[in-house]
């Protein structure tokens, strides 16, 4: 202790001197003291200089913690805010219902909480994979005591930001009858206004199956018999010409066989990502959907797909991380689906799931501000003898002017009320055409016109089995403003009255024959 009395006097020296320079010494070697172990007798020190010791604040990494315990707004414990845990990593909240018997589940995704989401990419942007949104279905059924996803359709996809995040809401209804109940999946940005609408990504029936799905799939038999191999070295260079490019997460592939109708495949998971606690990861279950590039031409094309809808899904065991698949086809764009572990004991099945191609553009740079999901117009198949099975009427001279042959086969009337004197048929056109030199006042007239048919039209029982249809676009064009106006009337009263109207586009100048008319009317989107 010799040095510690020696240190404690050149300080206590330096205070009585008021010396900073031996003061600041004479710390510094107090300082190295304590390191070894020694301690500095403040008392001496201190003595008649009038300090005290006082307490120095908390040490940085002294792991001592003076956050509140046991109160609501210290602990972060959902369940102090009337949620509970549904136990999925992708959902962090749950909360049923009172008096309705429904439930809905809370979350939110990321790129930075979810990292490996980011391997998933369709035309440049980073979507939710469709068995993501699956996976989120089955999680809600398990939880309200469902065992199959009924159905389950895409309709809108889950995009996420660079930054940020969005809000996710699985919502379960009341069961009916039958015990089935709906599930809806919804999601918001993080940028959105809390009071913004929410965007539906998947609707749904969960059901509570009493019998077991029998199947001929004995995947304990690998590689199966009679199947050929199909070399998948170059599978996501293909699915990346498609449009679907997959990051490490995702390419989960191994190996594929195919015997007609049938593809086999093996998928696993990366060392590095933990499929337990999902029911299926999704990165597995997608990798499993990726041999469907086997069905693919001789030539070695592949067209890309992503899930559209799904039915009769059901999730035998969880936590897989390796699956021996079966994919059967069973439509242009429909297969079944059969996932087993390598054992070969039932993972999971689907009895139908619809894919829909994605655009075979590339997937480059020029793509990815493409949307995924644009207007087109899709030819109609011609169809046949529609117009003397089914009578026409032509309601005005201006549609007459529209024909270009068989109009003598047809009902021509002036007025509704000169069609009201004959046996009304159950489609009637009527032109929408540009009568005044002056846009606005044409489009004034033609709206003004439109309403007045289709309430004269609604108000005669004589028409109540027919419908009436607005001819537009064939004097100036589908862009014509004259025809606004009255594309939105109609719309509205379509939605008001399903049935009793519709739209029919033509050409400009371009004519309407009766095979055009059969066609246009076969199509239940007029």
């Amino acid at each position: 202790m010799a040095r510690e009395s020696a240190g404690d006097d050149a300080l206590l020296v330096a205070l009585l001197r008021k010396d900073r320079d031996e003061v600041t010494v004479a710390l510094t070697a107090l300082a190295e003291l304590y390191v070894r172990g020694g301690h500095a007798d403040w008392a001496t020190v201190l003595d008649g200089t009038g300090g005290r010791p006082v307490d120095l604040p908390t040490y940085a990494f002294q792991h001592e913690y003076f956050w509140p315990v046991g109160s609501a707004t210290g602990t972060g414990d959902i369940r102090l805010a009337g949620l509970g845990a549904p136990g999925h990593p992708l959902l962090g909240a749950a909360v049923e219902l009172a008096g309705a018997d429904g439930m809905v589940f809370t979350g939110r995704l990321s790129l930075q909480s979810q990292p490996w989401l980011a391997d998933h990419a369709v035309q440049g942007s980073v979507l939710v994979p469709g068995t993501a949104l699956l996976e989120l279905a089955i999680r809600a059924a398990d939880e309200v005591g469902c065992d199959t996803v009924e159905e389950l359709t895409l309709s809108a996809p889950l995009v996420l930001p660079a930054h940020g995040g969005a809000r996710i809401q699985v919502t379960v209804g009341e069961p009916d009858e039958a015990g089935r109940r709906s599930v809806a999946v919804h999601s918001r940005h993080d940028g959105d206004d809390d009071r913004g609408s929410w965007t539906l990504h998947a609707e749904g029936a969960l059901a509570d199956e009493a019998t077991a799905v029998r199947s001929d799939f004995d995947a304990s038999v690998w590689p199966p018999k009679d199947a050929r191999p199909v070399d998948v070295t170059d599978c996501y260079e293909l699915l990346a010409e498609a449009g679907l490019r997959y990051g490490p997460v995702f390419q989960g592939l191994r190996a594929a066989w195919r015997r007609g109708d049938e593809v086999f495949a093996e998928v696993a998971l990366n060392d590095d990502v933990d499929g337990g606690t999902f029911g299926l990861h999704p990165a597995l279950f997608d990798a499993a959907l990726h041999a469907s590039f086997a069905f693919g031409d001789d030539d070695g094309t592949a067209p890309g797909g992503v899930p559209f809808s799904w039915e009769g899904v059901r999730l035998h065991a969880s936590g897989a991380s390796a699956l021996r698949v079966r994919l059967t086809r069973t439509g242009d764009d429909s297969l079944a689906v059969e996932l087993a572990d390598p054992v070969g004991a039932p993972v999971a099945s689907v009895e139908s799931l619809v894919v829909r191609s994605a655009s075979a553009a590339g997937g480059g740079s020029e793509n990815s501000t493409k949307p995924l999901y644009h207007v087109d117009w899709v030819p109609a198949r011609a169809v046949t003898g529609t117009l003397s099975s089914e009578p026409v009427a032509l309601l005005g001279a201006e549609i007459l002017a529209s024909f270009t042959t068989d109009v003598d086969r047809l009902l021509t009337a002036s007025d509704l009320e000169a069609l009201a004197e004959h046996d009304v048929p159950g489609t009637v056109l009527v032109a929408v055409t540009n009568c005044l030199p002056d846009v606005v006042e044409s489009a004034h007239q033609a709206a003004a016109r439109a309403l007045d048919l289709v309430r004269d039209w609604l108000a005669d029982e004589r028409f109540a089995g027919s419908r009436l249809i607005f001819v537009v676009g064939a004097s100036e064009g589908a862009e014509d403003l004259t025809d606004a106006p009255v594309r939105g009337l109609v719309r509205s009263a379509q939605l008001e009255h399903p049935g009793r109207f519709g739209l029919l586009d033509v050409e400009p100048d371009a004519g309407l024959s009766a095979e055009l008319l059969g066609a246009a009317l076969a199509v239940d989107e007029a």
